[in-house]
């Protein structure tokens, strides 16, 4: 039986955290029509984690752009990996156990932000990834999909 190329491209759950280092071109959808393009990097740190910081241009509904920039800490664990908010001290986002799905890898996690909450898939195909937030709640309704390739 042949190995899933998808699944082959980024190894096991366990060896996806290795393949995220380095850089990434993203580009992000926003239900609310706005979106974004730009680029991510994943740095490793002296205590083994990866740095993100993700930078570029986003451009809102009504055609207005400005620069953005997000920071967070990933972190290898068991069959996956946790996001961490880049402050200090850090503060969990969520954590993603990964799972053959279609052919590729996928994980999910939900973060609740006082009464709203992040439903967060991430997906692992190919030479790709995905990360799809949906959020709702009382102060937020959205949904952001962003893509990145190499």
């Amino acid at each position: 039986m042949l190995a899933d190329p998808d699944i082959a491209e980024w190894g096991g759950a366990d060896e996806v955290f290795a393949r995220l280092a380095g850089a990434w071109s993203l580009a992000r959808s926003i239900d609310t029509g706005a979106s974004m393009a730009g680029r991510a990097t994943f740095t490793t740190r002296s205590d083994g984690s990866l740095a993100y910081h993700e930078r570029g241009l986003l451009t809102l509904s009504g055609s207005q752009t400005f620069e953005a920039e997000r920071r967070y800490v990933f972190r290898a664990s068991p069959g996956g990996f946790s996001v961490f908010f880049a402050e200090t001290p850090e503060r969990l986002f969520h954590r993603i156990v990964l799972i053959p799905v279609h052919g590729g890898l996928r994980g999910e996690a939900v973060h609740p932000c006082r009464d709203d909450s992040y439903v967060s898939t991430y997906d692992f195909h190919g030479d790709r990834f995905a990360i799809t937030h949906d959020v709702s709640g009382p102060t937020k309704s959205y949904r952001s999909h962003t893509t990145y390739t190499r």
